[in-house]
């Protein structure tokens, strides 16, 4: 099957739809089927892989407190139907299409089957309430929806209608289960794990750190390594003179050795405090066989089967988190029991096994002799309305550019 996909966010910057986008791609070309990107980036020159077409750049625009990657205009839909026409692709999947990006625009302009698969959950249901309206006409083209978890779906429902079919994000789960440790991670003392963007509220550190003085009185030699982005002085100021010989900060990872990192950690600690629509990090520690203590969220009481996967605390109680984080360092047999079990989860989201029910959405949007998708001509490309302002009509005003 030849198969176009397209990402609306900046291939070169991490982000979960940027990986999710590459692995499924990835995937469905180990798997033998013809597939081919397109995606805005930094600079066109970052993008190495042949199969990867550059979009444009992106232009980020204050809106509804927080910033919006747009791109739309002449030049990327003459980019758009390019590709397009020498792609000449069966089906088409798009992500995140709501947004005013190269993703909508496909939208626009292709004719034939399109799939499109919807991230965001709550924390970006303003984008969706202010843009929903004026872009389900065009969003009226997609055969078929997929969402990544039901919190996307209930948001994508909620503003744009219609439904869709939960396929999650997925990991490549063998590339987490074996290799050799992170050195920096390893040594004889229990160690427990962050990995995150440290000085983001939402992620719970501060939370941690507090449970983490209950674990040093029942762990002398207890360390708490921290992986991720942030302000490495305002995190040592928060860490405190008690705590400092016992927080290692590792710094930002590559993916490889993320994947050695929870290998080596004793226990994987998620303290998050809300925003979180799936929890993609529990499937990638459950599969390196990290034993998991998280906030009892919804979405990772869901990834960790209601607590039979992972241990689950009231989210923002230290007191509950350090009890919990100590008894598991105490007891040997209970993580090995976990890391049984983390595995067996772990394989429900490995990706060929998410590729297959994708490939199987695509199958019941391509009719048997089907033209496949191509690019509709002299669509008119609006621009987006005024950053901050929800749009008042079904068209976005104002001349194309």
């Amino acid at each position: 099957m030849r198969i176009g996909l397209v990402c609306p966010y900046k291939w070169d910057v991490p982000g979960g739809v940027q990986y999710h986008v590459r692995d499924l791609a990835e995937t469905l070309r180990a798997l033998g089927h013809h597939v081919e990107v397109l995606t805005p980036a930094e600079r066109e020159e970052f993008l190495t892989d042949p199969w990867v077409t550059f979009a444009g750049r992106t232009v980020p625009i204050p809106y509804n407190g927080s910033m919006a990657s747009v791109q739309f205009g002449p030049v990327s839909a003459a980019r758009v139907r390019r590709w397009l026409r020498e792609g000449r692709f069966d089906v088409v999947h798009v992500h995140e299409p709501a947004p005013p990006s190269v993703a909508l625009l496909v939208c626009m302009i292709a004719s034939g089957p399109i799939v499109a698969t919807f991230h965001a959950a709550t924390t970006r249901s303003k984008m969706l309430a202010a843009f929903g309206p004026v872009v389900r006409p065009w969003l009226e083209r997609i055969s078929g929806r997929i969402a990544v978890s039901d919190f996307a779906r209930r948001v994508q429902v909620e503003h744009l209608g219609g439904d869709a079919v939960i396929i999650p994000n997925g990991v490549h789960v063998d590339a987490f289960a074996s290799g050799p440790p992170l050195p920096a991670a390893a040594g004889p003392a229990p160690t427990v794990g962050f990995l995150g963007r440290f000085d983001e509220p939402r992620k719970g550190l501060p939370t941690l750190l507090e449970a983490m003085r209950t674990v040093v009185r029942r762990h002398p030699g207890a360390r708490l390594l921290v992986a991720g982005r942030g302000d490495a002085d305002a995190m040592q100021r928060l860490v405190g003179a008690d705590l400092r010989p016992h927080v290692e900060l590792l710094g930002e990872i590559s993916e490889a050795d993320k994947a050695a990192f929870l290998r080596t950690v004793d226990v994987y600690c998620a303290p998050n405090l809300l925003g979180e629509s799936f929890g993609v990090v529990l499937i990638e520690a459950l599969a390196a066989g990290a034993p998991i203590v998280a906030s009892d969220l919804d979405a990772f009481a869901r990834v960790l089967d209601g607590g039979e996967a992972g241990v689950l605390v009231p989210r923002g109680d230290a007191a509950a988190l350090g009890q919990a984080l100590g008894d598991l360092l105490a007891d040997p047999e209970r993580r090995n029991r976990l890391r049984t079990r983390g595995a067996e989860v772990a394989r429900a989201y490995d990706w060929p096994v998410l590729a297959a029910r994708i490939l199987a959405v695509y199958e019941t949007v391509v009719a048997p002799g089907s033209a496949g998708v191509t690019a509709r001509e002299g669509d008119d490309v609006p621009t987006p309305p005024p950053t901050g302002v929800a749009p008042r009509s079904s068209r976005w005003r104002g001349s194309s550019r």
